[in-house]
């Protein structure tokens, strides 16, 4: 049993089908299809009947829908309880997407730790949905993400602040020869290798959109998919083919000539954004934002 479950078939029963219900919940509809049939299985019985429209529970389902309201009042209410008999507010927590807990949040935090004073600072990481998703579900303080492009319309929603604290950009890069030439140049007779996030990631999508439409010239063949970008990074490295990476994820390997950038027409911004729920967790998270809110205006 996952508690996600939970917040699934709450929604369902909320929103009648399951498109709106995936959407809702910030997952494909597919994922969240699969997500209610573990419900069931684990279960043991059929929840909904997938064969009326609109929708209509089981009387299974009715039974158990306010049981599932129940069981997640209750898990809440102590973990509220255990967190302020743990003084959960002299500490802050975060959920980062890979790439930007490895490349800009260490000299961020390490910036703002004069603000914060002796905060214990907690850290996770996620791939974008799931980070969104664990944002959502009041799981951490804050949510730090790359936005561009169309921003997750999970995050366009009134408890929702966000607030720019960085910037970055996509460079496509390959690695280099002994002479210092790109092994994977852009050339009209050659196919360029390309080592791409999936699809359904957040960077994915974007290259998708935005990049890969500006090499309209340029013939592809996508040899490798990787939902990590030091995954990427690596096989670049090796010569495996040329990546879409954000520029701060290579920049020393740029700048000592192992990694070379190849020209792209179209130059794509990526903003670096910090999110809150509304209202915050606590009185420290509160003072935190005020004063990052101030430090990036000021």
């Amino acid at each position: 049993m996952e508690s996600k479950w939970l917040h699934d078939f709450v929604a369902l029963a909320e929103q009648g089908n399951f498109s709106k219900a995936a959407e809702a919940r910030f997952v494909t509809q597919p994922a969240f299809s699969r997500r209610i049939r573990s419900l069931e299985n684990w279960l043991g019985v059929p929840l909904v009947h997938r064969d009326r429209h609109p929708l209509v529970l089981t009387e299974a389902g009715e039974i158990f829908l306010e049981q599932a309201r129940q069981w997640l009042a209750q898990i809440y209410g102590l973990r509220g309880q255990l967190r302020q008999s743990l003084h959960e507010h002299q500490s802050l927590s975060f959920m980062a997407q890979p790439s930007l807990a490895v490349t800009f949040f260490p000299g961020w935090i390490h910036r703002l730790r004069p603000l914060l004073g002796d905060s214990l600072i907690r850290l996770n990481t996620g791939h974008y949905h799931d980070a969104i998703e664990q944002f959502m579900a009041g799981s951490v303080d804050f949510l730090l993400c790359f936005a561009g492009g169309a921003v997750s319309p999970a995050l366009h929603r009134p408890e929702v602040e966000r607030l720019v604290v960085g910037r970055d950009r996509l460079v496509l890069v390959s690695a280099v020869d002994a002479a210092g030439a790109p092994l994977h140049p852009l050339s009209p007779d050659v196919p360029l290798r390309l080592l791409l996030y999936p699809r359904d990631s957040f960077l994915g999508a974007l290259i998708q959109r935005e990049c890969l439409p500006a090499l309209s010239e340029q013939p592809c063949r996508p040899v490798c998919e990787n939902a990590l970008g030091e995954g990427l990074k690596a096989l670049a490295l090796q010569g495996d083919g040329a990546s879409f990476l954000p520029a701060g994820l290579v920049g020393e390997e740029l700048a000592r000539g192992q990694l070379v950038e190849l020209p792209l027409p179209v130059r794509v911004r990526l903003d670096i954004e910090l999110c809150r729920l509304v209202p915050p967790r606590s009185e420290q998270a509160e003072l935190c934002w005020q004063r990052i809110r101030a430090l990036a205006e000021g």
